[in-house]
């Protein structure tokens, strides 16, 4: 199941691909992380698709990242009366707090506690910014509003409201159930949701305890201001552009997208681009050319992951779109532009030893012609920093810990193996070789740039580089 790609492919699972069947075709087609998303099914749907996946993952013995997405303080507006009304431009509209089903002149919102904060003048964007309204007025319970942009509106539709600090808590209640069941289930990514600022990660990061990595999702332009606070609280960061495009203007989102995973490779932490990427593959067995080049800036920016929601979760083709994700990605990689492109923006490590060691790596890696770069870590932190620096060969990620070994899953260039446990830099070599060669990155006469941290245990401590030749 070796990957013939550095980029990594993240699926969402949904109605569409709920089985065991169908995740292990996910799978087999390319996926190498699968996103559970807790803004819709129970904790049982859930619980189901975790044990399906681990059930792949013994079948073909390949480490398998998962991703709990948490659903975040998502601001909707309540119920109608009728379900549905028509908003018409120039028309007043009020949002409060009374739970009375509404119709053409108002309605409930999800978070009535931020209506106070509002100040007159400013926009709110409804329904992924299809209504636009301005705030023309703001009581302690409601606010008065004008239709700027009307339309049809119907029930819990999204309420954005850019350039806003609002005081809500970055988990909610249902975040809290739902973390404390992500975490028991075994999740390895934990996905933050409408992050403001640094503080609502580290919040986060005291409640999970480092059970489980913590990965943010950049989606408000406020989070923009804080980029390398928060990325240097977080673990790995996605360019959640569903709501980023709402709340910033269309033509900034491209340069928004470039900026995250520069700052995210900057600090070597896996950066994932979300979203509409093959949008129209929900309904089509093929996309438009519009996005499979879409993937493609994603691939030549330099992330470490693309990923797919509603074409895999809820679509009538998810193989088609993870098989052509696939395509494109490798499409990329093979480009004789692609590694101009990815080294362009190269980041240099922090000037320790073992970035040096991890940069030198790459080095001779390529001027020897190694089949592969080697390396062996118990907290990843050696294979991470191998990654980061985008070098022209495999990097085969060798871990006793299987946890760390299903987080490498999403990291660029990474193929991970759950070890044995090694205590001898000797038969870590004879072991790293032999897997080379069983797991196909090399062939007998070839020759491996092996990297680890001695003593074993180490973390952080990548203190050793040799070459060795595969018997």
């Amino acid at each position: 199941m070796r990957r013939e790609r550095a980029v990594k492919i993240v699926s969402t699972l949904g109605p569409a691909s709920s089985s065991r069947e169908a995740i292990q075709r996910l799978f087999e087609a390319g996926t190498d992380v699968f996103r559970l998303n807790f803004s819709h099914g129970t904790h049982a749907e859930h619980a189901e698709r975790y044990g399906f996946i681990r059930e792949v993952e013994a079948k073909f013995g390949r480490p398998i990242g998962v991703m709990a997405d948490l659903q975040g303080p998502k601001i909707r507006v309540g119920d109608f009366a009728a379900g549905r009304i028509e908003l018409l431009a120039g028309a007043s509209f009020q949002l409060d707090a009374d739970l009375t089903p509404g119709d053409e002149n108002r309605v409930s919102i999800s978070n009535p506690e931020i209506l106070s904060s509002l100040e007159p003048g400013l926009d709110l964007l409804l329904d992924d910014g299809k209504i636009r309204l301005e705030v023309t007025g703001v009581e302690k319970d409601k606010i008065q509003t004008r239709v700027t942009v009307g339309g049809p509106l119907s029930n819990h539709k999204g309420v954005n409201i850019p350039g806003a600090l609002l005081p809500i808590a970055a988990l909610t209640a249902k975040d809290r159930r739902d973390l404390s069941f992500a975490l028991d289930m075994g999740a390895d990514y934990i996905a933050l949701s409408f992050v403001q600022r640094p503080d609502d990660v580290a919040e986060a990061r005291k409640l999970i305890a480092g059970r489980a990595s913590v990965l943010v999702k950049l989606e408000k332009p406020l989070a923009i201001q804080h980029l390398d606070e928060i990325v240097e609280q977080t673990d790995a960061v996605m360019v959640a552009r569903g709501d980023l495009g709402v709340e910033a203007p269309p033509e900034d989102v491209p340069s928004l997208q470039k900026q995250i995973i520069r700052a995210a490779r900057e600090a070597g932490k896996p950066v994932i681009v979300a979203t509409q990427m093959l949008e129209s593959m929900i309904n089509a067995p093929t996309p438009t050319r519009a996005e499979a080049s879409d993937v493609a800036t994603a691939v030549f920016d330099g992330a470490d992951a693309v990923m797919l929601s509603a074409e895999t979760a809820a679509g009538k083709y998810p193989l088609e779109a993870v098989s052509m994700m696939d395509r494109i990605i490798r499409r990329v990689e093979r480009d004789p532009s692609y590694r101009t492109y990815v080294n362009r923006d190269r980041r240099g490590g922090s000037g320790s030893a073992a970035d040096a060691i991890t940069e030198a790596a790459g080095q001779v890696a390529q001027s020897i012609g190694a089949a592969a770069i080697v390396t062996f870590t118990r907290t990843g932190s050696t294979t991470l920093r191998a990654s980061r620096m985008r070098p022209t060969v495999p990097i085969l990620g060798l871990t006793p810990d299987l946890t760390t070994a299903r987080r490498l899953a999403l990291a660029w260039g990474v193929h991970s193996v759950h070890s044995i446990e090694i205590e001898q830099f000797a038969d870590m070599v004879t072991y790293a070789t032999g897997i080379a060669k069983e797991q196909g990155f090399a062939a007998s006469g070839q020759r491996l740039v092996v990297t680890a941290g001695v003593p074993f245990g180490t973390p952080g401590s990548t203190n050793v580089l040799r070459i060795v030749w595969v018997d």
